[in-house]
């Protein structure tokens, strides 16, 4: 019998059970809380580290398999230090060598004292079964499995874990689709579950719509949504990396920075459409230019070569909150958009992909509507990377790629983001300020980076104007790619 066939006959079989209903209970969590104290520091999903864990609680436990399966499969949602994480761990008296680097450690106590315990996603046999509880929707304890029902899913079809992931985990079934695994979790709905199937139910085809997911419903909370099942768009080139081959060929890249802006544009009309706006008075544009002015002060603090730029870049926050809010309408955005997050599909076009915002912030602040420049500016700070990752530093290639992603934005809306500088030339010092920080704090060799940004945008502004490519550098030497932050490692590569 498959590794499928054998899971779909366990997952009909009488008896199984939920561990503890959702209701915290520490007997099943106990005698796993050493090995997992050592392992969740070395995942790159936690975001714990650099300090102890201190208060670990079991939230809920459910097992996916009849109790005694081999291998067994146990879903926990476990809260470390007031942020909550899904785990799903293997078990298995030995595990095969294959499975041998996943292994976190052995029970010696408990219901599954003796037992290896592993992570399960990298068990093809245990992907498998989620797959199939995708399939066949429906509550198991606190969980619950949902789909589009219009939407079919092939009962065979071997999975494999993506690698170099940061925030969340993916599994890719077969080359047709992808299951993100939402690590770091908590009430209420996802936008990478909320924003692609509001966009789907509106027509607009530049996002993957979900086609299955699976959320925890715990007692007093809004759902948890836990992951989501989407087409994977195999054969696509992702942005970035499309980018960097581009330039370091010395070609044109503004055809596809064009496309890009009319993509962008088409899924934020949509968006506008499908979920509500909201107009921004002198109030909130006052808030959100404070905002931006407290996290400048914060950065300085921390990153040294910020400070005799600040009074500079705040002069763009204080432009804003003078500006009276006239015209700025917020609304849903993608909210964390850069080149990494978009794929060129095999017939040309354009996708946007991970509408999970920033996973940093909390999910009420990403579920909230903002100016849409916000991601504007994420894509034109995007080009500036890939320029300044190409020896010489082709700033010209930079300048041309943000003029024609405009131009294509306006193709589609109607209206320039150029022709508000002071929104935009706000949102773009924000972005810089925080890269500062981010690449001071973890590639400090890419600081120069966004400091040039920082040095341009603490002068007044000055219009951009599309100009020529540079000729190709006789000996280009491109740096190690190392992308826009939170683009390394890409999230969602594709074959």
């Amino acid at each position: 019998m498959s590794e499928a066939a054998s899971t779909r006959s366990e997952v009909g079989r009488p008896g199984r059970r939920a561990a503890d209903h959702g209701s915290p209970h520490p007997d099943r969590l106990r005698p796993l809380e050493p090995l997992l104290r050592a392992w969740l520091p070395r995942q790159r999903w936690f975001a714990g580290k650099g300090r102890a864990i201190g208060a670990l609680r079991q939230v809920s436990a459910t097992e996916l398999l009849p109790p005694g399966s081999s291998p067994g499969l146990l879903h926990l949602l476990l809260d470390v230090d007031g942020d909550c994480y899904q785990l799903l761990l293997g078990i298995r008296p030995e595990l095969p060598p294959a499975l041998a680097p996943a292994l976190i450690g052995r029970a010696e106590e408990g219901p599954y004292a003796g037992q290896a315990i592993y992570e399960g996603l990298g068990d093809p046999r245990l992907a498998a079964l989620l797959l199939e509880r995708l399939r066949a929707p429906g509550p198991l304890g606190p969980l619950r499995f949902d789909r589009d029902p219009a939407a079919p899913i092939p009962a065979t079809l071997a999975a494999r874990p993506l690698s170099g992931e940061q925030t969340n985990s993916s599994l890719i079934y077969g080359d047709a689709y992808i299951l993100k695994v939402f690590r770091r979790v908590g009430p209420g709905v996802n936008p990478d579950l909320e924003l692609p199937r509001a966009l789907a139910a509106a027509g607009c085809a530049r996002v993957p719509a979900p086609v299955a997911w699976y959320e925890a419903q715990l007692s007093g909370s809004e759902p948890l949504t836990l992951g989501v099942l989407q087409p994977y768009l195999r054969g696509s080139d992702d942005g970035w990396q499309l980018a960097l081959h581009r330039l370091g060929a010395g070609a044109d890249f503004t055809a596809e920075a064009h496309a890009l802006g009319r993509a962008t544009a088409e899924v934020h009309s949509a968006l506008a459409d499908a979920l509500p706006t909201v107009a921004l008075g002198p109030e909130q544009t006052a808030r959100l230019a404070a905002g931006m002015t407290a996290r400048l002060a914060a950065t300085a603090r921390e990153v040294t070569s910020l400070r005799p730029y600040e009074a500079g870049l705040r002069g763009a926050f204080d432009a804003l909150a003078s500006s009276r809010g006239a015209g700025v309408r917020a609304q849903r955005i993608h909210g964390d958009l850069h080149l990494g997050q978009t794929l060129r599909t095999l017939d040309g076009s354009w996708s946007l992909i991970d509408f999970e915002g920033e996973p940093a912030r909390p999910l009420a602040d990403r579920r909230r509507p903002e100016p849409a420049v916000r991601d504007i500016a994420g894509i034109l700070r995007s080009f500036d990377y890939a320029a300044r990752s190409h020896r010489p530093f082709a700033p010209a290639w930079a300048d041309a790629c943000r003029a024609a992603f405009c131009e294509g934005y306006a193709r589609t809306t109607g209206r320039d983001p150029r022709e508000d500088p002071v929104l935009l030339r706000a949102y773009e010092t924000d972005k810089a300020v925080y890269e500062a920080r981010y690449e001071s704090r973890h590639r400090p060799d890419w600081l120069h980076v966004p400091m040039a940004a920082v040095r341009r945008l603490s002068e007044r502004e000055r219009p951009a104007h599309r100009l020529p490519l540079p000729p190709p550098a006789a000996d280009p030497l491109p740096l190690s790619p190392a992308p826009h932050p939170r683009e390394q490692p890409p999230r969602r590569p594709h074959t």
